[in-house]
């Protein structure tokens, strides 16, 4: 099987350690394990210690008297208590773990998807979406957010695409790069169009419950449709990539035979990241919150310097630790973000792999001190070359 390079991956991978800046990371500034135990024991913002050393004590006493086998194959009860909590209408057995988000998307995708089916994909997104399906033969069609429309999802553009070979439609919400969120009436939409031909949609909802306007999480598909499929991790909201946790939800039959394909590839996820993961989410409340303040803190940082600087522009994200900035220049984006590693050694994600040309990609879930130098040297390099 012959599938496209993965864009954002390789050019991570090629430069992520060239750079003195890196602004490009798309996670929320990662936790250590201590802080996971410290924001478990918070109490209206202040550790309560006593509490925090019977945490400590029953968490490296669990961790030690743990018989390292193949453990709950689908996920444990704790950690699928924990998911469970994060959707309405999702019970145990629509759930199972997989190794990140990253790999849920991809045992869906190669579950459901043929030779000759068709899937309309909303981008920019994760590559995922589309390079898996046209790799298996399918007809991907693009559905393309744009700046000039704020992000906002044009519904006719996917009711003209809709017809009896659709298998699928999928997205990212809220969206990766953009920062766009499809509310709970869109969502509905997309539902009747996907039930009007009998496709599934797949959301992956790897930024959900980073919305900046509101407190509750964005709706979830698999609460809205019936053929709903929601894909996660604790990798992006949760500030824990290292323990490589995702999940899938989904109706129990296709529960059931994502399983069967899994078993190709995962038997099961780590015990250790297992229990981490239901830590964190059994207080996901407190790691959410210091997400959302990290991020609303660095947008301020973002407002100020537009402001000062006419030759960018951006949408203001609806959620998410990611943002995508316009520049004004005939300059192609991939041009444009070697020439700034290479002058300023700040690295950036060009547009030209999340397909939206013109913009660069910056991460605004992490070190502050960071963005605020990284953005300067980027203001010095557009005025040596427009």
């Amino acid at each position: 099987m012959k599938i496209a390079d993965f864009k954002v991956e390789r050019w991570m991978d090629e430069y992520e350690r060239k750079c003195e800046i890196n602004i490009a990371e798309s996670c929320v500034d990662s936790l250590v394990l201590e802080d996971v135990l410290c924001l478990c024991t918070e109490n209206h913002g202040r550790t309560n210690e006593a509490v925090y050393q019977i945490k400590k004590q029953e968490f490296i006493n669990h961790i030690l008297q743990m018989k390292l086998t193949y453990g709950s194959i689908e996920g444990s009860d704790y950690l699928k208590k924990g998911i469970q909590s994060l959707y309405k209408k999702v019970g145990p057995e629509q759930i199972v773990t997989t190794h990140g988000a990253i790999a849920a998307n991809y045992l869906v995708l190669m579950c459901l998807v043929e030779p000759e089916d068709e899937v309309i994909t909303i981008v920019p997104t994760y590559q995922q979406h589309y390079s898996i399906p046209e790799s298996i033969g399918a007809k991907v069609h693009k559905v393309q957010l744009r700046s000039e429309n704020d992000f906002k999802l044009n519904l006719d553009e996917i009711r003209a695409l809709v017809n009896e070979k659709t298998k699928l439609i999928s997205f990212a919400n809220p969206n990766n790069p953009t920062g766009a969120e499809l509310d709970v009436e869109t969502l509905n939409e997309i539902a009747e169009i996907a039930r009007s031909v009998n496709a599934y949609v797949l959301s992956d909802e790897a930024y959900r419950g980073l919305s900046l306007d509101k407190d509750d999480y964005t709706a979830s598909i698999v609460d809205i449709y019936e053929k709903g499929i929601s894909t996660s991790s604790m990798s992006k909201t949760y500030a824990l990539a290292g323990i490589r946790t995702g999940w899938v939800c989904a109706s129990r039959d296709l529960i059931e035979k994502i399983n069967i394909r899994r078993d190709y590839n995962h038997i099961s996820c780590s015990m250790i990241d297992d229990y981490i993961a239901a830590i964190a989410l059994e207080n996901k409340s407190a790691i959410v919150n210091r997400s959302k303040s990290i991020i609303k803190n660095n947008l301020e940082i973002i407002d100020s310097w537009i402001e000062r600087n006419p030759g960018f522009s951006y949408v203001k994200p609806k959620a998410g630790p990611v943002i995508v900035i316009k520049y004004d220049l005939d300059m192609p984006s991939k041009m444009f973000c070697k020439k700034l590693l290479e002058v300023k050694s700040v690295l950036v994600i060009p547009g030209d792999v999340l397909d939206i040309p013109s913009h660069f990609r910056v991460g605004i879930g992490n070190n502050s001190d960071s963005l605020v130098e990284g953005l300067s040297r980027i203001s010095e390099f557009y005025n040596s070359i427009k």
